[in-house]
């Protein structure tokens, strides 16, 4: 795509050019690796540099703040070790997980800490064999900012599952954002699962609280071989003046399962894009996303639900709120490649509007090329259903504690599809502890 200026538009067509004072190929060629890793943040660098930066104009940054991103003030986060809050965070996480197979923490996208992995590889780039033909597999190009992680990314946690081979717990990965006020992150993750084998991966996103504008851009990519069955959960907690824009992409061979479920809950603005493919036949993907946002948040929740074999299924729930002067953004896209026949693809979003300032547009798509499927979408806005809030305040239940219940009730229907159940009490422990601040600035008498 282009950048939209004439041949005469210089001034504007540098504004929109992915050139950035900060940004410079020394400072990619610097950062460490092998050869193969260093390569390809050259070409990265190289590809970045000749696309365009994302601006509202775009379909796919529709309803967003993203001309508000200036990344020329932004500059790529120095390498950390972990801090007191991280081993602190890390050990509330695996405490609320129980029993893992591994679990790993990064810092500013850097390896710190690797333990467990009996049974499959698990670390950085250095420690899996075979780590360069993983890397970029699955997420093969993309936009100026899933380039700019090619081109700084310090490193790649990766997760490779050999055939026949069971999880039985989860693999738990921290991603930890030790950034200052104008610096970035750019967190990788590579999952790849052999035929018949079988995972459960917990993915957490958590730092940067200085209070001035930072961005972590992590990508994920999964893959599932024929008949395996991937099952992912990630969990967004960063400080409330960071930008999170995120990519998660995933493709299943024949009679594979991928399940994933994102849950977004910190940043200022966090955006999630979530890509499955169903590449083989009689492959099924299943995409879950919750969101609650507050104050003047911004959650972004773009979806591909991928049909490129016969027999394929893919099912989505996209359940949301927002408070205060919040706004969510939900748009999907169920896309049915020729040749796919006997698709079935669902997809659904919900939202709930819990004040007269905030707001959520949802923006269902389909896209069929191919006759005998099943295809529907479905999605709904408004407040809570006020026949459920007179019934629970009928029976002596304060008006506060029955609109509470009404949300926790809300956000437990997609919960109890998590397909990492492990998750499930950290999951609800966190959407609950901020659903407990949206109740109480509620309550807060409005100053004039």
């Amino acid at each position: 795509m282009g950048c939209g200026c004439d041949a005469t538009g210089s001034a504007r067509c540098h504004r929109k050019r992915s050139i950035l004072p900060t940004f410079d190929a020394e400072g990619s060629a610097a950062l460490p690796g092998p050869s193969w890793l260093r390569a390809r943040r050259a070409e990265a660098f190289a590809a970045f540099s000749a696309v365009p930066l994302p601006s509202e104009t775009e379909e796919v940054w529709r309803y967003t703040p993203i001309d508000h991103l200036d990344l020329g003030a932004l500059r790529p986060a120095a390498a950390r070790r972990h801090s007191d809050e991280a081993r602190s965070m890390v050990s509330s996480l695996v405490a609320a997980l129980g029993p893992r197979a591994a679990h790993a923490l990064a810092v500013n996208g850097t390896l710190d800490t690797v333990a467990g992995g009996e049974d499959f590889a698990f670390g950085g780039v250095s420690d899996v064999v075979g780590s360069e033909s993983m890397v970029g597999d699955v997420q093969v190009g993309g936009d100026a900012l899933v380039l700019l992680n090619d081109a700084f990314v310090p490193d790649v946690v990766l997760v490779d599952v050999p055939a026949g081979v069971h999880v039985d717990d989860p693999i738990v990965i921290v991603h930890w954002a030790e950034l200052d006020a104008g610096t970035s992150a750019f967190p990788r993750t590579r999952i790849r699962l052999g035929a018949n084998a079988h995972a459960s991966v917990v993915e957490l996103y958590a730092g940067a609280r200085a209070p001035g504008r930072s961005l972590v851009a992590p990508v994920t990519e999964l893959s599932a071989g024929a008949g395996a069955t991937l099952d992912y959960v990630s969990l967004q907690v960063l400080g409330d003046a960071a930008w999170s824009i995120a990519r998660l992409t995933g493709t299943g061979e024949a009679d594979s399962h991928i399940r994933t479920f994102t849950v977004g809950l910190g940043g200022a603005y966090a955006r999630i894009r979530t890509d499955i493919a169903t590449g083989g036949r009689g492959a099924g993907s299943e995409i879950l996303s919750a969101y609650l946002g507050r104050g003047t948040q911004v959650h972004d929740i773009r979806t591909l639900q991928d049909h490129v074999a016969p027999r394929t299924t893919s099912e989505l729930l996209c359940q949301g709120a927002v408070a205060g002067t919040s706004h969510s953004v939900y748009s999907g896209l169920i896309r049915v490649h020729r040749g796919a026949v006997r698709t079935d693809a669902r997809q659904t979003n919900h939202n709930l509007v819990l004040s007269e300032g905030a707001h959520a547009d949802s923006v269902p798509n389909l896209d069929i090329l191919e006759n005998d499927v099943r295809c529907s979408h479905a999605s709904t806005v408004g407040p809570i259903d006020e026949d459920q809030r007179y019934y629970i305040e009928s029976r002596g239940i304060s008006p506060d504690v029955a609109e509470g219940l009404i949300v926790a009730g809300f956000f437990d229907a997609v919960l109890e599809r998590n397909p990492v159940k492990a998750a499930t009490p950290l999951l609800r422990r966190e959407i609950r502890a901020r659903l407990d601040q949206v109740l109480e600035a509620k309550k807060e008498p409005v100053r004039v």
